[in-house]
C-alpha cells in the first residue's frame, strides 16, 4: 500500500519510491523444518508495506547527515528528464559555485561541456547496468582542480514516477591531499634516516681514516691484510702488498714546511683511491710511507698497476702559493704466496723491494724476489 503524508517533501516521496522497491528478507519459523511457510496474506502486505514506508522515511532523515561525516555527498536525479530533484547541503554548495541554482537543474546547465559530457557517459553507462556502478571523475571547474569518484545507482520505475538515478559523490581531493602529506613526510623520515647513516659512517670513518689523506689508517690496515692472508690460504688464491714512499723533496719544496707537505700528502692520496678497486685497501703507514693492497692481484698485474701510479705521481701537478710542488715514489711490490708464505715474511719481503728501489735513486717500481724451494 503505498501512502503519501502531506507533510512529506519531493525528496521524501523520492526516496520512498527507491526504498519501496526493496524486499525485506524472510525470517525463517523456528518449526520450518516441520511445517511449509504459508502464503502472505493481506495484512502481512499491508504490514511490508508499512515498514517499508517508515524505513524509508527515517532513512530520508538521516542519511545525508551520515554520508556528510563521511565526507561523501548525496544527490537524487530524475531517470528521464536528467534533473536533480535532492542533493545534501554540501553537493549543493558544489555545484552552486558555477552561478546556476542546481536543485531542479541538469547537468548540462550547471557545468562546462567537457565536465558534462563525462557525466553524462557514465550516467549511460549506469542506466545499462544492473546495480551500483562507479566512475572517476576529474575536471576544472570554477578555477580549482576536482577528483570525484561518483557510484550510481537507478531505481526501477514505480508509482512514484519513472524512477531515479541515485548518486554518492565522493571528493577525492582531501584524500589525495593526505596522502601528499603523509608521502611528504615519509619522504622526510628516509632522508633523515639516509643523513644519519651517512654520520654515522662518518663519525665511525674518523676513527679508520687519516684527515691529510683521506685512508685508511696502519691499524685497519693491518686488521684487512690479516684477513686476506687466511682469505688466501684457505682458498688458495693470490694477492698482492705494495710499500710506497715518497722520495725526498727537493730543498725549495722542504722550505715550504707542513703546508707543502700537507698538500702532497693529499695529491698522494687522492691518487691512490683513484688507482685502487673498492675490494683493494690502502692506508697511510707513516709521515711518507703509505701501503696498499691488492686483492686477488698476481704480481706481474700489480707491476703494471702500480708502474702507472708511480708515473701518474712523477707527473702530477700539485701547486701551493703559485708554485709547482711535484713529487715523485718509490715502490716495493710482494705477491702472497709466491714471495712469501706468511704474513711477517710478506711485510719483510715488500719492505726488502722498496730499499732496492730507494737505492735505485727513487721514481722507481721494485719486484720482490720469489722464492724457489728445491724439491728433495
Amino acid at each position: 500500500m503505498d501512502q503519501t503524508r502531506p507533510d512529506q517533501t519531493s525528496s521524501d516521496r523520492a526516496v520512498d519510491a527507491s526504498t519501496a522497491t526493496a524486499s525485506a528478507p524472510a525470517m525463517p519459523s523456528q518449526d520450518h523444518a516441520h511445517h511449509p511457510p504459508s502464503s502472505p496474506t493481506a495484512a502481512d502486505a499491508t504490514q511490508d508495506d508499512c515498514l517499508r514506508e517508515r524505513l524509508g522515511s527515517a532513512w530520508a532523515a538521516v542519511l545525508p547527515d551520515m554520508l556528510e561525516r563521511q565526507g561523501a555527498m548525496l544527490a537524487l536525479k530524475d531517470r528521464e528528464g536528467g534533473r536533480y530533484e535532492f542533493l545534501s547541503a554540501p553537493l549543493t554548495a558544489f555545484m552552486s559555485r558555477g552561478g546556476a541554482a542546481p536543485l531542479g537543474s541538469s547537468d548540462a546547465e550547471l557545468f562546462e561541456a567537457t565536465v558534462h559530457a563525462g557525466l553524462r557517459a557514465a550516467e549511460l553507462t549506469a542506466l545499462a547496468h544492473d546495480g551500483p556502478l562507479a566512475s572517476e571523475h576529474r575536471f576544472e571547474w570554477a578555477g580549482e582542480r576536482h577528483e570525484f569518484i561518483v557510484w550510481r545507482c537507478v531505481t526501477p520505475p514505480g508509482a512514484a514516477g519513472a524512477g531515479a538515478i541515485v548518486s554518492l559523490w565522493i571528493d577525492q581531493g582531501a584524500a589525495r591531499q593526505r596522502e601528499g602529506q603523509l608521502r611528504n613526510a615519509l619522504e622526510q623520515l628516509e632522508q633523515q634516516q639516509r643523513a644519519n647513516e651517512a654520520l654515522r659512517r662518518e663519525l665511525a670513518d674518523q676513527g679508520l681514516r687519516d684527515v691529510d689523506s683521506g685512508l685508511f689508517t696502519r691499524g685497519h690496515f693491518d686488521d684487512q691484510l690479516r684477513r686476506e692472508v687466511d682469505l688466501s690460504t684457505r682458498e688458495h688464491r693470490e694477492f698482492a702488498l705494495v710499500f710506497v714512499e715518497i722520495d725526498p723533496p727537493s730543498a725549495p719544496v722542504e722550505a715550504l714546511g707542513p703546508p707543502a707537505r700537507a698538500r702532497i700528502l693529499e695529491a698522494m692520496g687522492r691518487l691512490l683511491r683513484g688507482n685502487t678497486r673498492a675490494m683493494d685497501a690502502s692506508c697511510r703507514v707513516d709521515e711518507r710511507r703509505f701501503a696498499v693492497l691488492l686483492s686477488g692481484v698476481g704480481l706481474a698485474t700489480a707491476h703494471s698497476r702500480m708502474e702507472g701510479l708511480r708515473r701518474q705521481c712523477a707527473t702530477q701537478i700539485v701547486v701551493l702559493d703559485g708554485r709547482d710542488l711535484g713529487f715523485t715514489v718509490s715502490m716495493g711490490v710482494a705477491s702472497f704466496p709466491h714471495t712469501a708464505h706468511s704474513q711477517e715474511e710478506l711485510i719483510g719481503a715488500c719492505n726488502a723491494a722498496l730499499g732496492e728501489a730507494r737505492r735505485r735513486g727513487g721514481n722507481h717500481v721494485t719486484l720482490a724476489s720469489i722464492r724457489f724451494e728445491s724439491r728433495s
